[in-house]
């Protein structure tokens, strides 16, 4: 969604809208990959305004994901929710400069644009991909799976020794010394 410049004021302006992610190129990437999948559309809530020079857009995102657990291994859907401010300054040619510069927190979290539109999709999508978690769990509860079994631990009891294994030395465990 590419949004003009002129749309921007001193005074915020609210914008509510749903894309499908397929809309969003990381996150149809990420679908691609199989690491996730979305379902459903994603929905965006901004307020837009102008400041002194640049652009500050608040908001936040949800859509609901298709994940797998890290743990257990079930398949299940979780709301990804994430709120973010995000500063769009027009795009300047940087003149090459010895001299080093400290940023601050305002330019981390901004980006360029070029021209008169400011497209907000590539970075809304971004903030939804920080928000998916790496290593997706079922619950903050989940057993996970049997070392030994494989077995479901959250839904089955298994008889499996639960000694602790050195696996530093686990290959040298069955060796025979021969004199």
């Amino acid at each position: 969604m590419k949004v003009s410049v002129d749309y921007f004021q001193e005074v915020p302006r609210e914008l509510a809208f749903c894309e499908p992610p397929d809309s969003f190129p990381v996150l149809a990437a990420m679908a691609e990959s199989g690491g996730c999948s979305f379902v459903g559309p994603v929905q965006v809530h901004l307020s837009v305004s102008r400041e002194v020079d640049h652009y500050r857009v608040e908001g936040n995102v949800s859509v609901s994901v298709h994940q797998t657990c890290s743990r257990c291994l079930c398949t299940y859907d979780q709301e990804v929710l994430s709120r973010f401010t995000i500063f769009f300054r027009k795009a300047t040619t940087l003149m090459e400069d010895e001299n080093e510069v400290e940023l601050d927190e305002q330019d981390l979290i901004s980006a360029s644009f070029t021209g008169d539109e400011i497209d907000l999709l590539p970075e809304i999508g971004e903030q939804v991909a920080l928000a998916v978690p790496l290593k997706p769990l079922c619950s903050e509860s989940c057993k996970g799976l049997c070392p030994v079994c494989g077995i479901d631990l959250n839904t089955e009891t298994c008889t499996c020794s639960r000694e602790p294994l050195n696996v530093k030395f686990a290959a040298l465990q069955d060796f025979k010394v021969q004199r």
